[in-house]
């Protein structure tokens, strides 16, 4: 497939029109005065040189189309006042031309009723200033076909352009959507073999017993079953010294949830490191009855909140529980230090 560049198309656009020039030039002597030629020669220059400028952009600018349509009408009154419409005035002609090179450069840069207008005035001047014969073999009858033809083209360019937007647009979307599936698939392969890691020894010893399980592997097994919860639900709370002291939490009575909403995965491994290590080891600190460690809001200073929940005294007139810990662990160290409320009171961490 042939493929021809912007430059290389305005390069003989621009060799096109020069040549209506230049057939005004070697004319000059058939008008009664060269001088009205030579000021629609370089009108038509200065428009021909604007509309074609290579850094402007496709839809040529309001104020350009009309200075194109004002030099067609200017191109048509000078060139014919010193022409006898009763001869053959051969190539002194050439401002048809030229009006119909110009309005299809400005028909091309989608400002088709300025070009229509242009070619109208073009047609009407000529059959008022010699006749429908002669207008019709002066070639405007080919000025009004190159502004239809460059008219139906850019149409079809501009739609051709609307459907290759929306081709990329759909692709993109599919290629979204592609990955996205994967993404989900190797994240369900992943955490099946997680779960088949750590579950597999378990639930052949049930399937082997026929349930019959002594009390220590009964624990053992809701253990396992928290922790594939957290595994799941956790994400990035993880580590194996969170693992460890949540075990360890959970052996002792304490009722633990780990809850990732997303909001840290966007924090550096160091950082990600030091906010564990806080969340470790305040778990292993904690006598508390439920423990809940989620992660903070994106508009939070604090990475991680650790709550620890109990409940309350017996005699006690409050229904709710009793809050035992508040931390709440910074995402950049340097920030806000977070608080800790334990039995009533609030420490710095």
């Amino acid at each position: 497939m042939i493929r021809i560049s912007r430059y290389t198309m305005l390069a003989l656009a621009g060799l096109f029109s020069l040549y209506h020039v230049f057939r005004g030039v070697i004319t000059l002597n058939v008008p009664e005065s060269p001088w009205p030629s030579i000021v629609a020669m370089v009108l038509y220059v200065v428009a021909t040189t604007m509309s074609l400028w290579p850094n402007s952009p496709v839809q040529m600018p309001l104020w350009l189309a009309f200075f194109n349509l004002a030099t067609s009408i200017a191109l048509c009154l000078l060139v014919t006042s010193e022409l006898d419409p009763a001869v053959n005035n051969g190539y002194a002609t050439w401002h048809v031309a030229s009006v119909g090179t110009l309005m299809t450069i400005t028909a091309a840069r989608r400002r088709e009723w300025t070009a229509w207008a242009g070619v109208a005035f073009l047609t009407v001047q000529s059959v008022v200033w010699s006749g429908v014969e002669t207008a019709l073999e002066i070639g405007v009858t080919g000025s009004v076909w190159w502004v239809a033809i460059a008219i139906v083209i850019a149409r079809a360019l501009a739609r051709a352009g609307r459907d290759a937007e929306k081709l990329v647009l759909a692709e993109r979307a599919a290629a979204e959507w592609q990955a996205a599936q994967d993404a989900h698939f190797n994240e369900r392969a992943r955490r099946l073999d997680e779960a088949s890691r750590l579950a597999g020894p378990t639930l052949r010893r049930i399937v082997l017993s026929g349930g019959d399980l002594t009390a220590h592997e009964r624990e053992d097994a809701r253990m396992l079953e928290a922790a594939l919860r957290d595994e799941i639900r956790g994400r990035r709370l993880l580590n194996e010294a969170v693992r460890r002291e949540v075990l360890a939490a959970r052996r002792r009575g304490t009722t633990v949830s780990l809850l990732d909403e997303g909001t840290i995965d966007d924090l550096p491994q160091e950082e990600l490191d030091r906010v564990l290590s806080v969340v470790a080891t305040s778990v292993a600190e904690t006598k508390t009855e439920r423990l809940i460690v989620r992660t903070a809001p994106l508009d939070s200073t604090a990475a991680v909140t650790l709550v620890g929940l109990s409940k309350p005294a017996p005699g006690s007139d409050d229904p709710d529980d009793d809050v035992d810990l508040w931390r709440e662990v910074p995402r950049v160290v340097g920030e806000e230090p977070a608080l800790r409320r334990c039995q009533g009171t609030i420490e710095s961490t």
